[in-house]
């Protein structure tokens, strides 16, 4: 079921994943972003096929129904996210290696779908105060969204042991090298 190698990483809202993966597309070209699927609202600046696929709920369910997914959840109440299958298809047939951006359930349903594969890594605030901090600093989060991301991150930290590696997300620049670091000696800068 797998063409090649998969880069997964997952961390709780704020952790400063979406930054990491960011600055690891750049130092390594030859990673190719994988586009998630789901059902939530585009953010400003943000753009289907480019940032994720956005489906109204139907549309997903379809999916789902037709097997279109690797893997699929309801990550928050009526939001679904998913990784879908031509997505990694296409960066394999392009030469290239998937990075995958997902929640923590979904990281470990890639890797029990890719063992051999696959490389798992989970990035972590160095506290919750500090991911509170960085979700407030946003503003996107509503006082209900932020306790139910903050929950959720509470919950997430207990599969953290799950993963091959979990970088702490402190100081940005080292957490960086690190992410880097490993990458280039799974799969090569």
């Amino acid at each position: 079921m797998g063409n090649g190698k998969i880069i997964v990483i997952t961390a709780p809202s704020g952790s400063g994943k979406t930054t990491l993966v960011k600055r690891l597309l750049v130092s390594c070209t030859h990673l190719a972003f994988s586009i998630s699927a789901c059902t939530r609202m585009p953010r400003p600046g943000e753009a289907h096929a480019k940032d994720y696929y956005f489906y109204e709920e139907g549309q997903f369910r379809e999916l789902i129904d037709k097997g279109e997914f690797v893997e699929w959840e309801m990550v928050y109440t009526g939001k679904y996210y998913g990784t879908l299958r031509s997505e990694l298809e296409r960066i394999w047939k392009d030469g290239k290696v998937p990075l995958v951006d997902i929640d923590v359930k979904g990281a470990l349903a890639i890797r029990d779908k890719y063992p051999d594969d696959c490389i798992t890594v989970f990035i972590e605030a160095p506290s919750l105060e500090v991911l509170r901090q960085r979700l407030q600093l946003r503003g996107t989060e509503t006082p209900q969204t932020l306790e139910e991301r903050i929950d959720k991150a509470a919950h997430e930290l207990e599969f953290a042991p799950q993963f091959d590696r979990i970088i702490i997300n402190e100081h940005l620049d080292k957490a960086s090298e690190e992410l880097i670091a490993l990458v280039n000696e799974f799969a090569g800068c």
